[in-house]
This record gives structure tokens, sequence and C-alpha cells, in this order.
């Protein structure tokens, strides 16, 4: 059958998506205010597993790894002016590098974004409840309490409708953003960052130069995971062909200037002292949100607001990861390359099957963190790490992973797959810095990383492989296309909040 004359049940209806619905998931599943709070000390070298990394040149590092994802997205732009579907990457893989590696790609792109959710769900029900310890000394419920009721928000949130979901991530982003940005900069000034932009913008201020800056770009790309997600609501959202490729192009340049902002005031916040940050490595934005007497430059009262809004960003990325793998998942049932039962919609014109699916998926996740000791990360001294962080560890480094190979894929097939763009040299400078930086991150991955955590890219390299075997078997179908006319007027969702 003809691809122009495939029926598929289709997500959306009347009331579509705007380009703000479409930038805030993507922002939302990006996590900036989680991700400049926790992954900096990664950058500088503080807590990588190489033991090396960008030093005072964090912000350098930031920098080039934003040039590069840039370059990415710049390619999923193009595509999206091409194929508008609910599974996007899986769809952009297929077209470039065939039905075999495309379905591979599909299974690990739309896992590794399970695994996120799943991973950082049980870490934000353990944060909530360490940090209400600290701040206040009482634990009103166990953790795993905040994990349920964490669980019946998102599954609530994806079933009733991404627009409900995208205003959500907006809203919690907005806030999150604002508030850190203003800090950083205020650190910045107050610290006398301003008058030494060049220490931390020159590769002469890291340990070892230009390979300890590349080190840094290895993790720093992580910091961009997720900027492509606004593309899985081709579907849903109003003139895909131009809101999808501003809103992936929009988030990527807005959101990469937030970290060069971010991770210069962590740096100079801690007045250039890799040793000073180090004995922080931990979350060093909420030492610098403390008092003055604690080293820092505010109060409680700032710190315990920087605490809050970091958990407001963690609960955007879970409704973002959620809402990414539920439309993936989605397209792939449509598609035949998981079970049809993954296809069904709701009333609200959401995936209900593929909905259902993460929903068991992360109950599952939790229950393993609470009662088993199964993804423990061995400590010294022993039982120093909370079940929940190893979980997270472990998880994150799969879907870090997982997706980082996705990007590669799509950096080579957009080679063939956009060749009659007629933007030759475009084409071939996006491709060559999109391939570099996620070679840089696969690479930064398995590089002197221990088990269990290294198991991690293991098990996305054995999905990958499976996936190519299955796919090998299976017929051949036409990329998913937005056919609106299959459902009815009461399945016409998402219901707009």
């Amino acid at each position: 059958m003809a691809r122009n004359e495939q029926r598929k049940t289709s997500l959306g209806g009347k009331r579509k998506l705007t380009l703000v619905d479409a930038i805030a998931q993507s922002v939302g599943l990006m996590g900036p205010v989680f991700s400049i709070a926790f992954l900096v000390p990664l950058i500088v070298g503080l807590t990588a597993a190489t033991g090396t990394g960008a030093g005072n040149a964090a912000s350098l590092a930031v920098v080039i790894a934003a040039i590069g994802v840039t370059g990415l997205g710049w390619i999923i732009a193009e595509y999206t002016r091409k194929i508008q579907a609910a599974g996007s990457l899986y769809d952009y893989v297929t077209d470039g590098l065939g039905g075999r590696v495309g379905t591979a790609a599909g299974w690990l792109y739309y896992a590794g974004m399970l695994a996120l959710g799943a991973g950082i769900l049980p870490m934000i029900g353990g944060t909530i409840h360490d940090t209400i310890l600290s701040e206040f000394h009482r634990a009103p419920v166990p953790y795993w309490v905040w994990d349920v009721l964490l669980l019946l928000i998102v599954g609530t949130i994806i079933y009733l409708g991404v627009a409900l979901s995208t205003r959500v991530q907006l809203a919690l982003a907005l806030v999150s953003v604002s508030v850190v940005l203003v800090f950083s900069i205020y650190v910045i000034v107050k610290s006398g960052g301003v008058h030494h932009l060049g220490t931390g913008f020159s590769p002469n201020n890291s340990p070892t130069h230009w390979k300890g800056v590349f080190f840094g770009v290895l993790y720093g790309v992580l910091l961009f995971t997720g900027f492509e997600t606004s593309a899985n609501l081709a579907e849903e959202t109003n003139r895909p062909e131009k809101n999808i490729p501003r809103a992936v192009l929009t988030s990527v340049l807005v959101i990469g200037g937030f970290y060069v902002i971010g991770s210069f005031a962590q740096i100079s916040g801690f007045h250039f002292n890799l040793n000073a940050l180090g004995k922080n490595a931990g979350a060093p934005l909420f030492t610098l949100a403390g008092p003055k007497s604690a080293g820092g430059f505010a109060g409680v009262g700032i710190r315990r607001l920087v605490e809050l809004v970091v958990i407001f960003d963690m609960i955007a990325v879970l409704i973002g990861c959620a809402v990414s793998a539920s439309r993936g998942i989605f397209a792939l049932a449509r598609d035949g390359r998981l079970p049809r039962s993954l296809a069904k919609i709701s009333p609200y014109g959401t995936p209900s099957g593929a909905s259902g699916f993460v929903v068991v998926v992360y109950a599952i996740i939790i229950a393993l963190v609470t009662w088993t000791t199964v993804f423990a990360i061995p400590t010294s001294p022993p039982g120093g790490l909370p079940e929940y962080v190893s979980m997270f560890s472990w998880m994150s480094t799969f879907g870090g992973f997982a997706i980082a190979v996705i990007y590669l894929f799509i950096a080579v097939g957009a080679l063939r797959g956009l060749r009659a763009s007629g933007k030759s040299w475009k084409l071939y400078f996006a491709c060559l810095v999109g391939g570099l930086v996620t070679i840089a991150a696969i690479y930064g991955a398995i590089y002197k990383v221990t088990a269990p955590t290294v198991w991690a890219p293991y098990s996305a390299i054995a999905i990958l492989i499976l996936g190519l075997v299955v796919g090998s078997v299976m017929p051949k179908v036409p990329i998913g296309i937005a056919d609106f006319s299959g459902l009815n007027e009461a399945e016409r969702g998402p219901i707009k909040v």
C-alpha cells in the first residue's frame, strides 16, 4: 500500500497544540534547572568516571556541546518539515537508514525514554522526603508514598491529554528557570565573575587544556537530552511543519544560553577554586543559595526556594518522559512493531494503551526500589547511597546512552534522508558536528564506568541488536502519517484546559 494511502489511527483533532505547547515539551524534558543543579560537577570533572573534565572552562565545554546539539536540532527541524508523526525520531531513522534499523531505533529510543522516567520518579520521591527531613527535621510519610502520589498525577495527566501536561510543564519550567537564572546572574555579579569572563571560556583554565574541555563536552551533551521530544507531538500540533522546527531550535538556543550562565555562575561562585567546588560537588547550587556563613550568597529561605524549584523541574522532566514514551510506544504499536493493544486511543484522543503500559512500568520500578536492592551501587561506607539514587544512576545511564545512539543514527541517516532538501552544505555541516558530539557522548557513557552502572549501556546495545533481528523479519510499513479522518468527533482530543 502506498504511503499516502495508508490510513492509521492518529492522535489529536480539531483543537491542536500550539508552538508554546511544543516548546514546553522539549524544555520540560530537558529539565534545565535539575540539570544545572546536579550535572555541572560532572562537566568540570569532579564526579566524572574519566577523572578529568573542563575544570574552570566548563562554560566553554557547554558552548561547544550546544553547537553540536544545534546541528542535531537543525537536522530534526528539517525532518519535521518532511514527516509529522507521533513517533518522529523512529520515523526519521527509518527514512534515512531503512525499516530494520528504524525498528531497532524505535525500540531503543523509547526504551530509553521509559527508563529516564522510571529512574527519575523514585528520585523525586526520595528528594522530597530527604529535603523535608533535612530542612524541617521531620518525615511525614515514607518516600515511597511520594512515589505513588507522583505516579497517580502523571498517569492522570497523560491519560487526560498532553495539552494539560504541556501547561503544567510550562508553568513549572517558567518558575524554576526564572528563579535560578536571576539567582545565577546575582552570583556572577556578587562574586566578581563579570570581571573574569575570560577565565570561564579559555581552554587554558582547564587542568588538561583542550583535552579536558572535550571531556567536558562528553557530559555537556547530557544537559540537552530530550530537546527533540517536541517532535513527538507533531500529529497533535497546529502547523507542525513550521511550529515543531521552531520549538526544537528555540529550546536548544534559549536553554543553551541558560546553561552557559548557570555553569559559569557555579564556577564563579566558588571563585574559580575547584577544590572548594569539589567539597560541594553533590549540589553546588544549593550551597551557593545558602547563607554566607556556609559559603553561600543568600540565606536559608533562598536555599529552600531553589530546592523547591529544582523539585518542580524534576517533576516537569518526569511528565516529559511519560508523554514522549507513551507517544512513541503508540507509534511503534500502530506500525505493528509492538502489540496492537498498545495503540488504543482514549475518548480524549490520547494513547490509552501506551499510557497504561508506561504507568505499569513505573509502578514496577517503584516496587523494586522500595522492597529490593536489585540496583544497589556499592559504596564506601556500605549503604551510603540510597537505593533510589542507585536506580536513577542506572536508568539515566541507560536512557542517556540509548538517546545518544539514536542521535547518531539520525545524523548519519540524514545524509540520505535529507539529500533532496537542496541544502547540501548545511546538511553536511549539521551531520558532522551533530555526529561528533554524539560519538563523544557515547564514549563518555562507557569509558572507565564500573559495574553495575556499565551494564546499562550494554543492556541498551542488547536491545538494539534484538531490534535489528526482529526488524529484519517484520514486513515493511509506511512511515506514520497524521490522518484525523479515521476518528469520530468524540475521539478528537486532547482536551484543552
